[in-house]
This record gives structure tokens, C-alpha cells and sequence, in this order.
């Protein structure tokens, strides 16, 4: 007969997985991808590193699950920002304003989403993750189209772009912070809310939306 773990066996094997799992994150918003060794995670985490293995058989796999976990979690807040809104003037501002404000918020973190190099398996949920975003701004594009607030146009085109746009603005201010907290230190670095507004109103005309 097969032996099968228990409900408890289980769920501390649960446990230590989100332990693991929530031990990475937190080194990646502090050091990106570079600094998020097996090592160091099972040191964060508490447990040896073998225990990170059995959960996650490669450092790939681990920095995977943190791409897919905190990837998603941006991708549900600016779907929420967009249900919010009414117009899709107000409705695509809300995306940017979310997206941009969540990203500066942590910035190490956002740049480690949007473009920070690591394995090929992170660039294929980044993959994912643009396609996930693409298809939040494509919702609000398709119900603005039906409303007749925008003009008629190739909604996967549009919001493809707009996801390029949108994260290829923000890279630069997101290296420049992440660069601050990698150096421990506090000095200047642009203030980039006059930057947003102009993203804003450069992604509503985009979409032909007027706010």
C-alpha cells in the first residue's frame, strides 16, 4: 500500500513551503534576483537548505514561484483599480496611477518584475505577466469601445503597447531607486509624480480616451 501523508503531515509541509516561499520574496524587494541564493532563503526561512530543495528542486523554480506570486498580486490591483472606475478615461488613469504608485512603492522589487536579468525561467513568467496586464487594460479598452468613449481599434494591439509603454517609462526611475536601496544609503532621486501625470495623459490618447 502507498503511504500517504497525513492532514498534519501535509499541512506543515504547507507551512514551510509559504515560509520559504514569503523568505525569498522578501530578499528579492531587498536584493533582487542576484541575492536570492538557496542559501540565503533558508537562512531567512529558518530551515536547512535541503528543506528548500524538497519544496523547490532549483534556485529556478524558487525565483519562478516569487515572479508568479508577487507578479499576480500587481496584475489583481490594477484589475480592481480598473472595475473602480466608470469612464475609460478614469479607468485607464487608474492603471497607471496603480501600477506606477505600487511599483515606486517598492521599487527594487518592480524592477526585479520588469526587467532585471535572471534565469530564462523568470523571462518566461514575465512573459505571463505582460500578457496578464495586457489583457487587464484590454477589458477596459473592449467596455469603452461599447460605450462609445473610444473610437473602434485593435484592442490586443492597444493594450500590448500600452503594457510596453507603461513599464518601459517607469524602468529608469526604478533603477535609480533600487540603486539607492541596494546602497544602503539616502540621496536624491527624481520626483517622478509630474513624470505619471504625462503617462497618464500619453496612455489616454493613446486609446483615443478623453478625461
Amino acid at each position: 500500500m502507498p503511504y500517504r501523508r497525513t492532514p498534519r503531515v501535509e499541512a506543515r509541509l504547507s507551512a514551510s513551503r509559504d515560509r520559504i516561499l514569503s523568505a525569498a520574496v522578501a530578499i528579492v524587494a531587498e536584493h533582487g534576483y542576484a541575492g536570492c541564493s538557496v542559501a540565503a532563503v533558508a537562512r531567512r526561512a529558518g530551515v536547512a537548505t535541503g528543506s528548500v530543495y524538497r519544496h523547490f528542486p532549483a534556485k529556478a523554480d524558487l525565483v519562478a514561484e516569487v515572479f508568479r506570486t508577487t507578479g499576480q498580486r500587481e496584475v489583481d490591483a490594477v484589475a480592481r483599480a480598473v472595475a473602480l472606475e466608470s469612464t475609460a478615461a478614469e479607468a485607464i488613469a487608474a492603471v497607471v496611477e496603480t501600477f506606477a504608485g505600487r511599483a515606486l512603492r517598492a521599487p527594487r522589487m518592480a524592477y526585479a518584475l520588469l526587467a532585471e536579468p535572471a534565469d530564462p525561467a523568470v523571462d518566461g513568467e514575465r512573459l505571463v505577466f505582460r500578457r496578464a496586464f495586457a489583457d487587464a487594460i484590454a477589458v477596459l479598452i473592449t467596455r469603452g469601445i461599447a460605450t462609445g468613449e473610444l473610437p473602434d481599434q485593435d484592442v490586443q494591439v492597444s493594450a500590448a503597447a500600452l503594457v510596453g509603454a507603461i513599464g518601459d517609462a517607469l524602468i529608469g526611475p526604478l533603477a535609480a531607486r533600487a540603486a539607492v536601496t541596494d546602497a544602503s544609503v539616502t540621496a536624491p532621486v527624481p520626483d517622478v509624480s509630474s513624470g505619471t501625470a504625462h503617462l497618464i495623459t500619453f496612455v489616454q490618447r493613446s486609446i483615443g480616451a478623453v478625461s
